[in-house]
């Protein structure tokens, strides 16, 4: 138990102490935080604090704007850190508990604070590692036969996004212009984006980075992961279909990627781990781990219209869904030398289950749009609308704690014409 309050169901108890970069409206410097209940705890006022073996000779990492020199330091340092911070937050432990004008200078109320992105993210990759989600999607658009590519059951499948277009949790997304070819008899159109959609996933930060040449071998990949985050990587289903052959996602993607602002250590995730999927054909040996790395994650999306008086919830899923692994896909990744660096952000792909209410896309939900999807109160959905607010949550469930990751938010502007 922390000295700070925690509500029954809050997403950061002292089990949780996610890390993040906030910002107030009487101090505007970006600076690093922890969660705890509905506080956030700014560790540059306590940095001088972290005394261990691996954190005394680097207590500026916590003086940064952004994580990446944490991250940086390695899994030494987070555990020594994640250690000392929940001695540190626990109610028989008296230096801040004790210390009233420290903690009034430590303390800031989440509701008072501005969240920004967690790291400076270099590069981005988005995989495609749920075997629902590529198998309803191959149906939809080659049938069943030829649902899965012949690379999908042999690799991760991946592409590299747009880091500049990464945003935080709570900024609007504007509808994209494009091209579109909704007539296949006519040529193609310009115009606004009519087939808006969200994609469920989560995503991991990058820890210490490799030089170009080197790879990372996947007995070793959980070294290099410094955490997890919320993310919806909004889609233009249109403007992506017509453009996507031969390179794959252009302009379809790169308008907007959002991520939750708090980043759940893999420590902290620890207790969740589950089984790793079967994987048949048995992978070639580089992506071949006995180490299960698949955790137990509830995951759900809201949509909250404009004319709607409360959200409606459309898709429960899980990340235990997923065919990939975390470390099969850095493994992947670096396996032809390609270097990475810390704060690049590697996402998991849409995460859909084998049960409808799972599946993370309204292109799944409305299979292609053929189907309308049921928000309540006479209001439905195939697509997203301007003014719709989507929402993602997730958390693991604990014996009496959760360890969650805030809320992933964002609402769809109109587009600007031209």
């Amino acid at each position: 138990m922390s000295f700070v309050k925690v509500a029954e169901h809050s997403d950061f108890p002292l089990q949780n102490l996610p890390f993040g970069v906030f910002s107030t409206g009487d101090n505007p410097t970006h600076r690093i935080g922890v969660a705890i209940g509905d506080q956030i705890l700014d560790l540059s006022i306590v940095k001088h604090l972290f005394t261990g073996s691996a954190l005394s000779k680097h207590q500026d990492v916590f003086a940064q704007p952004t994580l990446n020199s944490f991250m940086a330091l390695g899994r030494k340092a987070w555990k020594e850190a994640r250690a000392f911070l929940q001695q540190f937050l626990s109610a028989d432990e008296s230096t801040l508990r004790d210390n009233k004008e420290l903690r009034k200078k430590a303390f800031v109320a989440q509701s008072s604070a501005s969240m920004h992105l967690p790291a400076h993210i270099g590069d981005y990759t988005d995989f495609y590692s749920s075997r629902q989600h590529a198998t309803n999607v191959g149906i939809m658009f080659r049938g069943k036969e030829n649902a899965l590519m012949p690379n999908w059951l042999h690799l991760p499948v991946a592409y590299n996004g747009r880091a500049s277009s990464v945003i935080v949790s709570g900024t609007p997304v504007r509808r994209p212009m494009g091209q579109t070819r909704p007539d296949e008899t006519k040529p193609p159109v310009f115009g606004a984006c009519k087939l808006l959609d969200i994609e469920l996933e989560m995503a991991f930060f990058i820890g210490p980075g490799t030089k170009l040449g080197e790879t990372i071998d996947i007995s070793q990949a959980h070294e290099h992961i410094f955490g997890m985050v919320l993310m919806n990587d909004w889609s233009a289903r249109d403007i992506q279909k017509w453009e996507y052959v031969p390179l794959g996602p252009f302009l379809g993607k790169s308008f907007g990627t959002t991520i939750s602002p708090w980043v759940v250590s893999m420590e902290a995730l620890q207790p969740f781990i589950v089984a790793n999927p079967t994987q048949d054909p048995k992978p070639l040996p580089y992506l071949c781990s006995d180490d299960p790395y698949t955790f137990d994650i509830n995951l759900f999306v809201s949509i909250k219209g404009e004319a709607m008086p409360e959200k409606a919830t459309v898709c429960r899923s899980n990340f235990k869904h997923m065919y990939w692994t975390l470390r099969q896909q850095l493994a992947h990744h670096t396996v032809n030398g390609c270097n990475v660096r810390p704060g690049d952000l590697l996402a998991s792909g849409t995460i859909s289950g084998p049960a409808v209410e799972s599946f993370g896309s309204m292109l799944e939900l409305s299979w292609k749009g053929t189907k309308a999807i049921d928000l309540g109160n006479g209001q439905t959905r195939k697509f997203l609308q301007d003014g719709d607010e989507v929402t993602l949550t997730g958390y693991c469930q604990g014996n009496g704690y959760r360890i969650g990751f805030g809320e992933c938010t964002g609402k769809v502007l109109p587009a600007i014409q031209m």
